[in-house]
């Protein structure tokens, strides 16, 4: 399909230039268009397509600079270029005309071979910029579709896991206790569960960083108190294998300038491997030092069996297990790419040194950071070491609003171990508010994903009316991506918990609502007359 003839604009008071110009641009194959005046020619700007505008300066009424002003102005029609032509060659005029947003500038008289050449060149700046403006939107639009699948298919997926991964936690604290062949069988519901969810993340993780999605907090980082959080995640899994774990002795306190959920992330990742590829009673070794000046290196050895050249050069890629595929060890791929991104996001480096039948030792470095005590970072940390408190014999009331049976029923057995606590159930938004509204609970928990309305204006709709706006509503969902949970954190929920829950997380998040019920509550009930 051949592609439309450029239309050529041409805006002059004069009919004899008007004329000398469509001699010159129709032989070319060029749809010429004419105005007389200024008003005249933002109209058929406004109306028609228009892919160049030949402006004369001097006319009466609006001159040829406001013209240009007022289409340069206009979102939808800005980008056209204006050759601005005139018989003052000065150059203050030229200087006016550039101001005006003009791209080009011919003097009188005019020259054929000159406005061709200069129609052309800008006829074909517009096609490259055009071009770019495509692709960038098509861009745009593809970025947008795949975030949108990505938390779709995180909801997907992490639904039935929390029924799964639910079920499996009651099952493994029931009374009576599970038989031995039992437990042994939940163990393996549990692994392979809490497997495929790291697969789940480490997958999205992935697709998030590669699009430049991830949402990242500077503030300085204590090593000491992420590598301490860190062992406590990979001890059972060093136990199971026998390996001994070798920390550093900090002398003095070091910080880096970070993002602390992403620095655990990474060394939680390193350790793993350090544990996983390890000979059987190996030993893994964290180090910690300032080797450059202003910066700290974190560093895993390992005593396993090391890599070869051939294998260093794949590392830090996709889906790349170097050889692993067949091991009894289970993984992606894809941790180490994550740990790489994200590494170098907070302004950091990550490498190995490597030798075969002795080991390896990754290692990642961050700008170092002051130590930031102060009384209120001093306050912070008595908040999160202060035991939590009891609930007491206080009942207390709790709504759930939730469609999913699956999900409804392991709360509803979650709660029933907690006989201080009644537990109301709804199915839908609508519901959920009018229980809410009627029966005054202590605390809600609800969906996001809801029929009928969401729980976004769940939460809108209680927080408007004074007879439930005290009450503290937790967000249980399967969006799990950090823009779904900054969104509801922003929008006001109390807690933002993400699906397959944690018992224990779940009920923390519960015991902190119902504790601050207890000390904000809301206005008494009217009595009614029996």
């Amino acid at each position: 399909m051949n592609a439309p003839r450029a239309r050529i604009l041409c805006v002059d008071d004069e009919p004899f230039n008007l004329s000398l110009l469509e001699a010159m641009l129709s032989p070319r194959s060029y749809d010429v268009v004419t105005a007389v005046n200024g008003p005249e020619a933002l109209e058929i700007i406004r109306t028609e397509r228009i892919d160049i505008c030949l402006l004369d300066v001097m006319m009466p009424g609006m001159d040829g600079f406001e013209v240009c002003r007022r289409i340069k102005s206009d979102e939808e029609h800005g980008a056209i270029p204006v050759i601005m032509i005139t018989a003052l060659a000065d150059r203050e005029h030229h200087i006016r005309g550039t101001e005006a947003g003009a791209e080009d500038f011919i003097t009188k008289p005019l020259d054929a071979s000159e406005v061709l050449a200069r129609i052309t060149m800008l006829l074909h700046v517009k096609a490259l910029s055009d071009q770019l403006k495509n692709a960038r939107s098509a861009a745009e639009k593809a970025n947008l579709a795949k975030s949108e699948f990505l938390s779709s298919m995180s909801h997907e997926l992490r639904s039935p896991l929390n029924a799964i991964l639910g079920f499996a936690q009651l099952m493994e604290t029931d009374s009576p206790s599970p038989t031995p062949a039992q437990k042994e069988s939940i163990t393996q519901i549990l692994q392979a569960g809490w497997h495929l969810l790291t697969l789940i993340n480490e997958i999205l993780d992935l697709a998030k960083i590669e699009s430049r999605q991830v949402p990242l907090s500077r503030e300085p980082v204590s090593l000491a108190e992420v590598i301490q959080e860190c062992l406590g995640m990979i001890e059972p899994q060093a136990h199971q294998h026998g390996t001994r774990m070798i920390l550093p002795r900090f002398d003095m306190p070091r910080f880096v300038l970070a993002d602390r959920t992403r620095v655990k992330q990474v060394l939680v990742n390193l350790l793993s491997n350090a544990v996983k590829y390890n000979t059987t009673q190996g030993t893994v070794e964290v180090k910690c030092a300032e080797n450059t000046p202003g910066r700290v290196r974190v560093s895993v050895r390992d005593s396993g069996a090391g890599l070869g050249t051939e294998q260093l050069a794949q590392l830090f890629q996709p889906f790349n297990r170097l050889g692993q595929e067949g091991s009894a060890e289970e993984g992606t791929g894809i941790g180490l790419m994550v740990a790489k991104r994200l590494v170098e996001l907070m302004a950091g480096e990550i490498g190995v040194e490597s030798t075969v039948g002795v080991g390896s030792e990754f290692w990642f470095e961050l700008i170092s950071a002051d130590d930031p005590h102060s009384s209120l970072a001093e306050a912070d940390a008595a908040a999160v070491a202060r035991p939590r408190a009891p609930r007491g014999k206080q009942q207390r009331t709790l709504l759930y609003v939730e469609d999913n049976p699956a999900n409804l029923t392991l709360v509803e057995r979650i709660i029933a171990r907690h006989p201080d606590i009644s537990l109301l159930t709804a199915t839908d938004g609508t519901a959920g508010i009018e229980i809410a509204r009627g029966s005054r609970p202590d605390v809600i928990l609800t969906d996001i994903n809801l029929p009928g309305i969401n729980g976004f204006e769940v939460l809108k709709l209680l927080s408007s009316d004074p007879a439930t706006a005290h009450i503290p509503v937790i967000a249980v969902s399967a969006n799990a991506m950090l823009p779904d949970i900054q969104r509801g954190l922003n929008e006001g929920f109390f807690r933002y918990i993400t699906k397959p829950i944690k018992v224990d997380e779940f009920m923390a998040a519960l015991d902190g609502a119902l504790e601050y019920a207890g000390h904000h509550p809301g206005p008494e009930q009217p009595h009614t007359e029996e």
